[in-house]
């Protein structure tokens, strides 16, 4: 989860995530060397007295100031595409769990058990427990085995919210009467959070998303013992 006075993105929990950390990293070098060739350029030109009539009007610069942007525009659209086209990618999922926002509380759905549901609430601030984040527990965690790869079918009951967990790369509209979708594999063990990030209402802030991600074996447990208490 991110930290204070933390200047990147989050650590990646999912491969997609992975992929978009190296795609911000690529395009922010492209713009960093863009950046210092032109402030080369505005010092020079306002710091020399020097003038070259062959610069003045040149058919090579202007091909080349045309030639290079698009090259640019290329080196960054195709990994975009790339990573545009993996994040909609849905192969055999092992696993599908219906979210829906309501106000304002989500609601787990986990479609391949037959009475497997419940409801994920913010704890308060007054119940918090030694060690838990203000604002971002949830008295139910969304469980989730690793390296099993995953489908949310994300909907919402009665105003837009939005489904966002950043550690794994995953942002979701969760639109009334329309179900969206969207899928990924966590790496490794670990609690991941997030937030709905959708303007939802008067407490729009204090419906957090908590996922928690455990070995195969964790997971039946746990929803064994779900479907023993439902």
């Amino acid at each position: 989860m991110a930290h204070p006075s933390q200047l990147g993105f989050q650590d990646a929990a999912s491969p997609v995530m992975e992929e978009l950390l190296h795609f911000h990293d690529h395009a922010l070098m492209i713009v960093f060397l863009i950046s210092t060739l032109v402030l080369y350029i505005i010092v020079a030109m306002v710091t020399t007295n020097l003038t070259n009539k062959f610069i003045l009007d040149s058919q090579e610069i202007e091909i080349i100031w045309t030639v290079l942007p698009a090259m640019i525009l290329i080196l960054i659209a195709l990994p975009s595409l790339r990573i545009l086209y993996l994040m909609d990618e849905i192969n055999d999922p092992h696993l599908t769990i219906k979210t829906i926002g309501h106000q304002w509380y989500w609601s787990y759905e986990y479609t391949d058990y037959e009475a497997l549901t419940f409801d994920s609430y913010m704890i308060p601030t007054q119940d918090l427990s030694p060690g838990q984040f203000r604002l971002l527990e949830a008295d139910h965690r969304m469980v989730i085995p690793i390296e099993s790869p995953v489908r949310a079918l994300v909907s919402a009951d009665d105003v837009l919210h939005s489904w966002a967990v950043p550690s794994l790369g995953v942002k979701m509209d969760a639109v009334p009467g329309r179900l969206n979708q969207t899928a990924f594999i966590i790496s490794r063990p670990g609690v991941f959070f997030g937030q709905c990030s959708e303007i939802c209402g008067a407490n729009h802030s204090f419906m957090p998303i908590v996922v928690e991600a455990v070995p195969l074996e964790h997971f039946e447990n746990w929803s064994s013992m779900m479907l023993q208490d439902a």
